[in-house]
């Protein structure tokens, strides 16, 4: 139960065949790797049933572990706690050349977590504040033989909700080797790890020395912070979560796996290695470009206030609508983003395409086990956090990425936006993408659509006229990028007016229909 893990090599260059034997549509996200915007698997690649989707794409990013899931417009939830989710590893030649475990299922083990509720016919239940029971790799009440020697451990959280604060039954430290995209630069020395959903870490457990012990992997969720879904409490006394208090694992400490000390392999590695790999994090002097993302409550019925601690939450007051670019990025920029949560809720964001560093949480500097390379971070209630990010490689001006809270039953309820990378210095198949007046409407002439794109993000209005002045099409206020639709419209010469906050712009549009 649950998918195949995928292992890969930095710079191979793979295609993934996804047949959708399913009788509804999915899609496939490689969750942390650095890909085109066709291949990522969001939303838009949609793989409808009895149907293949094959990405063909090189493997750029570090050794690292990362994992795929499915990324469906408000199906992600039900198809990831159904069993939908795998492991994806990447390794490489500077990995490759430290002492560590790398047996894949001996010393080497794939640990994804998850949570799952039940309901009165013990089937898998949905966006329910009961997920008590406990899974590592598909399995209830798992169990592991660990040899009597170093192991590692690579572990996804991969549940919907529930963040987890790992330790071991005997207390003894462990050591962090690896944050989501790719391994630290010295070993961590620890007695607890909290990983949110949709983040990873791989670290070493030394069990020489213990043969015959019994311990067992726990989560001390007594120990965590108000306002994560797990501690003992979200919201406050006037606005809390409903059902959230009749959970019993909520601000409890709780097994997740057993682990039973055997004997040694062969060539077992016995010791911790000091020194790993070491990274370069962007110079923070090279940002040119600073973003605000808000996490925020959306009021969907006027009578009806929204709950700062139950939602519906979503991005800078809007919800995720399939049709919007809500931010447009360029090409090899350096950009720095600060994540607001106005909610009383921890929410882990994550982001496509990229990795990034984080330079700051709550005003100060990040814990060393939050620096390195990451995709996702988890932000507090009413706080804030900060992280640094380049967008190489990859541009493409029709198809998006997304950036979204991975509390699943949270993204598919809208908490989610999307972005475009464009690339300004190459306009194959674009015309007039030159932002004339802060505009640039493409492709015209034109017979199917049309783009128009804001470059400073600022709010205005569309009007479509014809030569006899008749209003044919208008929109509301729209931010960033709009495309319209024009197979309908007979070829022919129109007027496009772009009204905003300074300005009124007319541009002629011209539309070759067959």
């Amino acid at each position: 139960w649950l998918s195949p893990t995928i292992v890969v090599n930095n710079s191979d260059s793979i295609t993934l065949n996804v047949l959708n034997t399913l009788n509804v549509p999915t899609t496939m996200h490689w969750h942390g790797l650095h890909v085109a915007a066709k291949n990522d698997g969001g939303p838009h690649q949609i793989i409808n049933p009895n149907t293949t989707w094959s990405p063909s794409f090189k493997v750029r990013n570090h050794a690292a572990t990362y994992w795929y899931h499915p990324h469906g417009h408000g199906q992600t939830d039900p198809q990831v706690s159904k069993g939908l989710a795998g492991m994806f590893i990447v390794k490489d030649a500077q990995e490759s050349a430290l002492q560590l475990p790398r047996t894949y299922g001996v010393d080497d083990i794939p640990l994804i977590i998850q949570s799952k509720a039940f309901d009165a016919l013990t089937q898998i239940a949905i966006a329910t504040e009961m997920d008590t029971g406990l899974f590592v790799n598909g399995t209830l009440h798992a169990t592991f033989a660990a040899p009597a020697q170093v192991v590692r451990f690579r572990i996804v959280n991969g549940s919907s909700l529930r963040t987890y604060n790992f330790g071991f039954s005997n207390n003894q430290i462990f050591y962090q080797i690896a944050t989501d995209g790719g391994m630290l630069d010295t070993t961590l020395s620890l007695t607890r790890l909290q990983l949110s959903p949709g983040e990873r870490a791989e670290v070493l457990v030394n069990f020489t020395g213990m043969l015959g012990q019994n311990i067992s992997l726990k989560s001390y969720a007594s120990q965590m912070q108000t306002g994560i879904y797990g501690a003992a409490y979200v919201g406050n006394a006037t606005d809390s979560i409903a059902g959230y208090s009749e959970n019993f694992l909520n601000g409890a400490d709780f097994d997740l796996m057993q682990i039973y000390v055997v004997a040694t392999t062969n060539n077992p590695i016995t010791t911790i290695p000091i020194s790993l790999i070491p990274y370069s994090p962007i110079n923070i002097a090279d940002a040119t470009k600073n973003r605000t993302i808000v996490l925020d409550t959306i009021r969907l019925l006027s009578f009806e206030p929204p709950s700062i601690s139950d939602g519906p939450f979503g991005m800078n007051n809007q919800t995720f609508n399939m049709d919007s670019i809500n931010e447009i990025v360029y090409l090899n920029t350096t950009e720095i983003w600060t994540i607001k949560n106005h909610t009383l809720v921890a929410h882990p964001f994550h982001i496509h395409d990229i990795e990034f560093n984080v330079i700051e949480k709550s005003g100060m500097p990040p814990l060393p086990n939050e620096q390195g390379w990451k995709d996702v971070v988890l932000v507090m209630p009413n706080d804030s956090a900060k992280f640094i990010t380049k967008f190489t490689t990859f541009a493409d001006n029709m198809v998006p990425y997304m950036y979204h809270c991975h509390l699943l039953h949270h993204e598919d309820d809208g908490m989610m936006a999307s972005f475009l990378v464009i690339d300004t210095n190459n306009t194959s198949g674009v015309s007039n993408i030159n932002f004339e007046n802060n505009f640039s409407v493409y492709p015209n002439p034109t017979s199917d659509y049309f783009n128009i794109v804001s470059k400073n993000s600022q709010n205005y209005f569309v009007n479509i006229f014809n030569v006899f002045g008749e209003s044919l099409y208008s929109t509301g206020s729209i931010q960033n990028l709009i495309r319209i639709d024009t197979q309908n419209f007979p070829s022919g010469i129109y007027f496009l007016k772009i009204t905003s906050k300074n300005k009124i712009i007319t541009q002629k549009i011209i539309i070759n229909n067959k």
